[in-house]
């Protein structure tokens, strides 16, 4: 079946930099079989769009002025399952990766992918496939595996509340400055509540914590 003769997909797009939204309406926008339902510029404005709006899939950065789209990701497929997200950001690390995979992401571009290729990606995102880097999904299964002796080690040794409170934080994908600045520490502090938990859970990556962080929420 062609596209013309599909449903259009719904998509919302959610970036802060509104010339980042204009630019992606104006390629995206009723363009081989994509609608562009809506936009928003905060995690918080990009759940209420979901729920007013009930996109197909939603566009989205990793880094929000409010918060992290990991977070935002997590809220809206616990609401929508069948909603599908996908990350367009131009952070690269394995860490911000891992914690879209952790999230329940279908999708991570960089933001240089050219429009055909961003369109087709949307298209296999629809119809259930996963744009996704292959090995960094092989790294979140095997540390999700490695999980009971981790929580082992955390039932040994307890995290305090705040080391919860920038566990949680980590497993947004927050640097440690956004960390600092949620939780009014500085950056030292915010290093030192780290090494703390990371001895504790005998990790050594902010990977691994998000991935210990995401599965003892399931």
């Amino acid at each position: 079946m062609s596209l013309a003769k599909t449903k259009p997909i719904r998509l919302l797009l959610v970036d802060d930099h509104e010339v980042v939204r204009i630019g992606l309406r104006a390629v995206l926008h009723n363009n081989r079989g994509i609608t562009v339902v809506g936009e928003a510029g905060t995690k918080v404005d990009a759940v209420r769009a979901v729920n007013r709006l009930r996109p197909d899939i939603v566009l989205m950065d990793v880094r929000l002025p409010d918060g992290s789209g990991v977070e935002a990701c997590r809220e809206i497929l616990a609401e929508y399952p069948a909603t599908r997200v996908i990350f367009l950001t131009s952070f690269t690390d394995d860490d911000s990766v891992l914690a879209a995979v952790l999230a329940g992401a279908q999708g991570y571009i960089l933001k240089n992918i050219d429009s055909d290729l961003l369109i087709r990606s949307i298209h296999s995102v629809r119809k259930g496939q996963s744009i996704l880097n292959p090995a960094v999904t092989q790294r979140a299964q095997y540390w999700i595996k490695a999980q009971p002796a981790l929580a082992g080690s955390a039932q040994r040794q307890s995290l305090s509340p705040q080391e919860e409170r920038v566990l949680a934080l980590v497993a947004e994908g927050l640097t440690n400055k956004e960390i600092g600045a949620a939780l009014q520490l500085s950056d030292k502090t915010v290093k030192n509540y780290l090494a703390n938990m990371f001895q504790k859970l005998r990790i050594s990556r902010r990977a691994q914590a998000a991935t210990f962080f995401a599965t003892r929420k399931i």
